[in-house]
């Protein structure tokens, strides 16, 4: 038997799972419909953000495999580029403003751990199978962990007055790019093979989700991500794309993305990055010129089909007053607004006491929002 659960509605804003405090009294609660199993009442936030975040079904609901990334995913700067790379990537596919946001809540966390073991250990697993006859080097070479962690997120239309039902579901693969083994030794893995194995992958878990309950025959989109090593300071990116039509059960072919994230002051001396190099050393420059002493200013591009996007620059500081906040913070918001009138940029101005001031500023923007804590 079906049964519906009710919760007292609000109007909420709400990006994921950060939210604001509520604007107003209108309700907006619908019944959540999956094929196959129960139904439950949920609520719409009323508000959007902006075009690109997508509204989320509350109460708010964490997927199941959410905590094997921690242990599964070696950056960080990967950790939350997985998934904020997947949600862009669904964009495309699952338009924000007509559907709504769920974490993944099919591919269970005891499922997770078995996909993502090796063959050898469960027979689900999709990383390859070692024995005990195998040498560290035979493992690098012929064995070593393909795939980290697997992302889901699921979206939702309105069906009718009143309801919504399960429109579609992204899928993120995380691919090592480095194989590293208990005694520290570590082994590079090729793109090609990188690829190779994600794509077979990705396929294999389509026709597993298809036979998943509730799952039905909604578009699912796989997208194949590479992380970074360890050491790293700037996340890894997806590579490659694809849908999965409704009813189908495997994909027809895959599209590359084009996506990359570089840090500034850059030491590659790739042309791609040239202009936009220049033009953090001259930021640089205006900085040292009125505050010296700081040469750490650090920034992060981020590519799109080779064309900067946006930009998140980090100023660390020796505290000494609020007064130097204030003064650096009020230059800096000169300083993004001369040379990035057209991309998206954070500053994030930083001492040792944490925090001291955020500027951001959408492309175009003539007034950035700025905020200097406890001032």
């Amino acid at each position: 038997m079906k049964r519906l659960f009710t919760i007292p509605v609000i109007a909420s804003v709400l990006f994921l799972g950060g939210c604001i405090p509520s604007i107003g009294p209108e309700e907006d609660e619908v019944i959540q419909e999956n094929e196959d199993i129960e139904q439950e009442t949920v609520l719409i936030p009323e508000v959007q953000l902006n075009e690109q975040y997508y509204r989320t079904l509350l109460p708010f609901k964490k997927s199941a495999s959410r905590g094997l990334i921690v242990n599964q995913v070696y950056s960080k700067y990967d950790i939350g580029e997985v998934e904020e790379g997947l949600l862009r990537l669904s964009s495309k596919k699952f338009d924000p403003k007509d559907h709504f946001f769920q974490e993944g809540q099919f591919i269970d966390e005891k499922t997770a751990i078995r996909w993502l073991s090796r063959s050898s250990k469960f027979d689900e697993g999709l990383n390859p199978p070692i024995n005990d006859k195998m040498t560290p080097q035979d493992i690098s070479e012929k064995a070593p962990v393909y795939l980290a962690h697997i992302v889901e997120q699921n979206y939702y239309v309105k069906t009718g007055d009143k309801k919504v039902g399960l429109a579609g579901i992204s899928i993120g693969l995380a691919m090592n790019s480095v194989f590293y083994q208990r005694d520290a030794t570590e082994s590079k893995i090729s793109d090609k093979m990188i690829q190779q194995q994600g794509i077979k992958m990705a396929e294999t878990i389509v026709k597993r989700m298809r036979k998943i309950e509730g799952v039905g025959d909604v578009p699912i989109m796989i997208g194949l991500y590479k992380q970074e090593p360890r050491s790293s300071i700037v996340p890894g990116t997806y590579f490659a794309t694809t849908v999965v039509d409704k009813g189908k059960d495997s994909p027809s072919g895959w599209k590359e993305v084009n996506e990359d994230f570089v840090l500034l002051p850059a030491t590659s001396n790739d042309n791609n990055y040239r202009d936009a190099n220049l033009t953090f050393e001259k930021l640089k420059e205006d900085v040292n010129d009125y505050f010296p002493g700081f040469v750490s200013i650090v920034g992060t591009a981020f590519y799109s089909d080779n064309n900067l996007k946006s930009l998140k620059i980090n100023v660390p500081i020796q505290f000494y007053g609020k007064n130097e906040v204030v003064a650096l913070t009020q230059y800096m918001t000169s300083l993004v607004l001369k040379y990035y009138p057209d991309i998206e940029v954070e500053v994030s101005i930083t001492s040792n006491n944490g925090p001291e001031s955020l500027i951001m500023k959408k492309p175009g923007e003539k007034e950035p929002t700025v905020h200097i804590y406890s001032y």
